[in-house]
């Protein structure tokens, strides 16, 4: 919470070149574009940082393969350009990955023509992935056999990019790069008006968690309040040639379903000629994602939408027992901003099916306001760069985009992580079957940060020792993510600074007696039964096991106290 406070009082009474609402990856990507090229920069959103549409996404870091159905070539090239880059600069991070895809004797498409699609996806990637393949019946029957081959013609195997981790965690990387460029960032801080006055707007904010309002000065306004950008314009007075409509669409988490390879994702044709796909999260299965029209960014899972996956997948999966609501571990849910040019009241007279996940930027020159209109994390950098025109388009000069703020250190920087990590014998400390090594997760996930967390493990072998079982999180990392993480809720690290409400039954977290342990290490021994009972939804409803669990040691505050502490 410290490092959070530091940030409101930098932004309270602040003056900044721009001011950025909405943390989701818009915003974050954003900020650290500008910061990165100079541009003094504050950074707020009402809820924690990726808490809405940046949470719900399928993890997936991909050119748009099913755009080529509507002769969206050009779309195509970019978002596969985009994440040929982001593979790339998130070597550790994204993780080039085959696309398996079974296709029905009577889906739309026979195995050879999607095959050509496949080749002709590749090309416009140039080749920035491996080759496609052309799948038989045999090869898949042999090669997964929990796919249901018996209407099965053929298939197709290509490839694009997964998120190790996942979306949120992600989106916060981008904050901390804008930190560490010099932005101030602050969640949980709710813009209530923003008005003109001269050169410059005035916003007042407010700090949801406190109650506190105060007031920043900004020459110019980002607004990527994502599903909500044409609400915030409307408050501004601000007039586009753009607006969202809105998708919904849910995951299912479920145990693992594939039986041979778990490194894959499979990709299902459902009864509406839809794509859907089980797509790996650690040790779980994510089934998704659905595609229904909304008319508001505020939705939920419904008891129709569980049907119709549990439905779809059964009838294409050989497994040992249908799924059922029971084996659902988690479920995702939130609404794809598509855009759209204004016109209409309402959504009726959008052909939604057809619309792609393309972006939009636009500027009031004269108001100095920048405008993200939809978009999705694959296109990342390419909207960082576009915003940062055109905010040096309306005046406010930027340093050459020398490319380094975004991506991991150098390679160099993580040679000699992994020479250190080898020498302390780091994956001996910890070793499960079918759990990756300790050196990987914590360079992918913390980068030139997790030399520190190295140190305080040397000091003190504990702080390597999982702390709540199988969510996979060792107790250095609960410090880390109290001091440079801006933690403020419980459920902003169970749910986006990591995945373990996703991959952890809610009957585990319950009797997680580590869960304790947990929020006095993010919170602090006079925060951590508020804290619990904000989470649990009262005092009297945190669960007996949680609320007996052991508290941190005194020798683990004395590893975690030599922790370098972040800006």
């Amino acid at each position: 919470m410290a490092l959070r406070t530091t940030h409101i009082d930098r932004i309270r009474d602040g003056s900044f070149d721009t001011l950025v609402v909405g943390g989701g990856i818009n915003g974050a990507v954003t900020a650290a574009a500008l910061a990165g090229r100079g541009a003094s920069v504050a950074l707020i959103d009402r809820g924690d940082f990726a808490n809405f549409t940046s949470q719900a996404s399928s993890n997936l870091v991909w050119g748009g393969f099913k755009y080529l159905e509507n002769y969206e070539f050009w779309l195509v090239f970019k978002l596969c350009q985009s994440r040929n880059r982001l593979m790339k600069s998130y070597r550790a991070n994204i993780k080039q990955i085959p696309f398996y895809a079974p296709l029905d004797e009577k889906g739309p498409y026979p195995p050879w023509f999607a095959a050509l699609g496949a080749l002709g996806y590749w090309i416009i990637g140039l080749f920035g992935t491996g080759r496609p393949r052309l799948l038989s019946r045999d090869q898949i029957e042999r090669e997964e056999p929990a796919i249901d081959t018996t209407t099965v013609a053929g298939g197709i195997e290509y490839r694009d990019g997964i998120l190790i981790d996942n979306d949120a965690r992600f989106v916060f990387s981008f904050v901390r790069s804008a930190i560490e460029a010099g932005a101030a960032a602050a969640n949980y801080v709710e813009l209530v008006s923003a008005v003109r006055d001269g050169d410059r707007w005035i916003a007042r904010l407010r700090d949801v968690d406190t109650g506190e309002e105060f007031i920043t000065t900004a020459r110019s306004i980002v607004n990527a309040a994502g599903p909500f950008v044409d609400e915030t314009n409307r408050e501004w007075g601000t007039t586009t040639e753009h607006r969202i409509v809105y998708s919904k669409g849910i995951h299912l988490v479920v145990p693992r379903l594939t039986t041979k390879r778990h490194d894959q994702v499979l990709a299902f044709y459902d009864d509406t000629e839809r794509l859907f796909y089980v797509i790996p999260m650690g040790r779980r299965s994510v089934i998704g994602t659905t595609d229904t029209r909304v008319d508001t960014p505020f939705t939920e899972v419904t008891a129709d939408d569980v049907e119709f996956l549990l439905q779809q997948i059964n009838a294409r999966m050989d497994l040992d027992a249908p799924l059922t609501p029971d084996d659902i571990i988690a479920e995702r849910v939130g609404v794809r901003p598509l855009v759209v040019t204004t016109g209409g009241d309402d959504q009726t007279d959008v052909d939604w099916t057809k619309l792609s996940r393309k972006h939009a930027v636009e500027t009031d020159h004269r108001e100095r306001v920048v405008t993200i209109f939809g978009g999705k994390l694959t296109d990342c950098l390419n909207v960082g760069e576009e915003v940062a025109a055109e905010i040096e388009a309306i005046g406010i000069p930027l340093e050459k985009d020398l490319h380094n703020w975004y991506g991991e250190p150098a390679k160099a920087t993580e040679k000699e992580f992994y020479r250190q990590a080898r020498l302390m014998k780091l994956d001996r400390l910890r070793s499960k079957p079918d759990v990756e090594p300790l050196s990987d997760r914590l360079w992918r996930r913390y980068g030139r940060r997790a030399f520190a967390m190295l140190d305080a493990i040397r000091s003190e072998p504990a702080m390597a020792e999982d702390i709540m079982g199988s969510a996979d999180y060792i107790r250095i990392e609960l410090h880390e993510a109290a001091r440079s993480e801006m933690v403020t809720k419980l459920e902003d690290f169970m749910r986006r600074r990591s995945k373990i409400e996703l991959v952890v039954s809610d009957h585990d977290i319950e009797n997680s007696a580590g869960l304790r342990e947990v929020a006095e290490i993010l919170f602090g021994a006079d925060e951590v039964d508020r804290r619990l009972a904000e989470y649990f939804g009262g005092a009297d409803k945190v669960p007996d096991a949680v609320r007996r669990g052991p508290r941190p040691s005194e020798a683990t505050k004395s590893a975690a106290d030599a922790l370098v502490s972040p800006r």
